[in-house]
């Protein structure tokens, strides 16, 4: 059943009333303010406040202000791995009662909300790469993207935080079958970027940098997530890009602990899980995965269309350990920032 915004929202909210979300800009915060949060507003009189922030900063500065009491954010989109992380449940709020209510909707995905937080949407970091830059075949695996004499060019790989997807796709182009990816291999991944190090031309730490490197012609195939490939698509850039080169990743909405704004937090979450529209259209243009069924249905065709097909899933795309990265985090990131450096 669908949460009854009537009880929820008992009255509209004074026009002065905020909840203070933040977004990894862009394209992305774009999407979600055209086709969430603005609704979300002319309905409550709710303002909503979005602050640019890496994923990494999300973290590190919800951690901070939850530690010096100083809360002045309400929420933010945590991974969908770091979500089940101890870090996760000390600055963030337990949301088991909150989704008490949407446990029994059949539209959504069973862990649309869970105590760590809501699902926002899921999607993809993948292989993305300029599809005017070669001859022939284009790039579809992570070999590929290690080929330089068969696709030249600069290459782009993220570095922040949680660098399990750069070590994996090394390891997935070293010649790793993907159900034996996990546990990591460290040495190994760390071993194969050394061969394409002096080839790296843009480590990006923001999606707007990934994209700017793109436009840029700073380098010709990326490790990018798809939401800002689509973003390029839009655009009209010559850009490609790989489902057998893909890890499925997700983000759920979490409330920081002692949010000042924490009902209008729930509010706007319960906004978004009720509003299978404003998914479809979110999820059109950043291409991803609502946590809707009826979202799906209601999508263009070509989204559609673009979503995994059960092949892709099923021999290609990776679902990534999480358990396996949260309790290796703090040994990953000392690894990767000894080598990065």
């Amino acid at each position: 059943m669908a949460l009854n915004l009537a009880v929820l929202l008992p009255e509209r909210a004074a026009a002065e009333e905020q909840v203070v979300i933040a977004t990894t800009g862009g394209a992305y915060d774009a999407a979600l303010r055209k086709y969430w949060f603005d609704p979300f507003t002319a309905e409550t009189g709710i303002k909503v406040v979005s602050v640019a922030a890496t994923n990494a900063e999300m973290r590190a500065k919800a951690t901070a202000m939850v530690k010096s009491g100083n809360v002045t954010w309400d929420l933010y989109p945590d991974g969908e791995i770091q979500a089940g992380s101890d870090a996760h449940k000390a600055t963030s709020e337990d949301l088991g009662g909150f989704c008490e209510t949407f446990k029994d909707r059949s539209d959504l995905v069973g862990d649309a909300c869970i105590g760590a937080g809501a699902r926002l949407f899921s999607t993809a970091t993948l292989m993305v790469y300029k599809s005017d830059a070669f001859s022939g075949a284009a790039p579809a695996t992570w070999a590929d993207m290690w080929d330089t004499r068969r696709f030249p060019g600069g290459r782009a790989f993220p570095n922040f935080d949680d660098p399990w997807r750069v070590m994996a796709a090394a390891l997935l182009a070293d010649g790793v079958a993907k159900d034996k990816l996990f546990p990591l291999d460290i040495d190994r991944a760390l071993k194969k970027l050394e061969t394409i190090r002096g080839d790296i031309s843009v480590w990006w730490k923001t999606g707007d940098q990934s994209v700017q490197g793109f436009r840029n012609g700073d380098y010709s195939i990326g490790e990018i997530w798809l939401t800002r490939a689509n973003a390029l698509k839009e655009e009209g850039r010559a850009v490609g890009w790989s489902n057998k080169a893909s890890f499925l990743v997700g983000d759920r909405l979490t409330v920081i602990k002692g949010a000042p704004n924490r009902e209008n937090a729930l509010k706007l979450i319960a906004y978004w899980l009720d509003r299978p529209e404003a998914q479809a259209r979110v999820c059109e243009e950043l291409l991803c995965t609502p946590p809707s069924n009826k979202a799906i249905a209601v999508m263009s065709p070509a989204a559609r269309a673009a979503q995994p097909s059960e092949e892709d899933l099923r021999d290609h795309i990776v679902v990534p350990d999480a358990d396996w990265i949260n309790t290796n985090a703090a040994m990953m990131l000392e690894r990767w920032n000894a080598w990065i450096r």
